[in-house]
């Protein structure tokens, strides 16, 4: 499969996913444009549905982005670990720097760290808790990108009894 068929099949598996479990995650239209074992990056449009008063992204749309990025890296990373694993969020933090005015990308590269978690999810009768972090940032005219906000989220991951 191409890897662009491959985003495809992702981003519809993953508003799929939205809409049956979380619609206000499928309310803001994600895309997948990358994962991999390390990387995970998310594109939330600017649109009627993500956008605040002032014309910028609301911060709900920025917090359901971040937990795209860092919920489908971590889904991904159990699926590829063969074993029963339950994962929520415990904590969340963000710091906007810049009123975002077009997509925004989030970009979660702890896939590494990730496994690992898991690996020792899966080790344990514990609940086992690592911080996680996103970027958000807004594509400019010259192809390069800009930071709008940064996440920290604790993700908790349990092996399933």
């Amino acid at each position: 499969m191409g890897p662009r068929l491959e985003r495809l099949r992702q981003t519809v598996g993953m508003r799929l996913f939205g809409w049956l479990k979380i619609p206000l995650l499928a309310s803001v239209r994600p895309s997948v444009v990358e994962l991999s074992e390390t990387r995970c990056v998310i594109k939330v449009p600017l649109r009627r549905w993500s956008k605040n008063h002032l014309g910028s992204m609301y911060f709900g749309a920025l917090a359901i982005g971040a937990d795209c990025a860092g919920g489908l890296l971590a889904m991904d990373q159990i699926k590829r670990s063969g074993g029963g694993v339950s994962l929520v969020f415990k904590a969340f933090q963000a710091q906007f720097l810049k009123r975002p005015e077009s997509d925004v990308y989030f970009t979660c590269e702890e896939g590494q760290a990730i496994r690992d978690q898991v690996r020792r999810a899966l080790d344990s009768e514990e609940r086992i808790t690592k911080p996680m972090h996103i970027q958000a940032a807004v594509k400019l005219p010259d192809g390069s990108f800009e930071p709008v906000a940064e996440f920290t989220l604790e993700l908790s991951l349990k092996r399933r009894t």
